[in-house]
């Protein structure tokens, strides 16, 4: 079993213990969110860095219209 921790942008995304080690342009699912492993790269012996890019999150809006609707107390 090996550590791997996940990055975005520098910043740590998810840390996991894993028998498996992700190759490079493979799509990955962390925390709902699709992505795709940019680089990997070996720390330690049993340490690795994963550079990954991940789909931004849309956020849905509320229509101006919808918010007229609601009553107010």
């Amino acid at each position: 079993m090996v550590t791997i921790h996940f990055f975005e942008n520098k910043f740590i995304v998810l840390s996991q213990l894993l028998n498996h080690i992700p190759s490079v342009d493979e799509n990955i699912k962390i925390k709902g969110r699709k992505g795709k492993v940019v680089s990997v790269e070996q720390m330690g012996e049993n340490k690795f860095h994963v550079h990954v890019l991940l789909e931004q999150a849309t956020k849905k809006k509320l229509l101006a219209q919808e918010d007229s609707k609601k009553k107010k107390r």
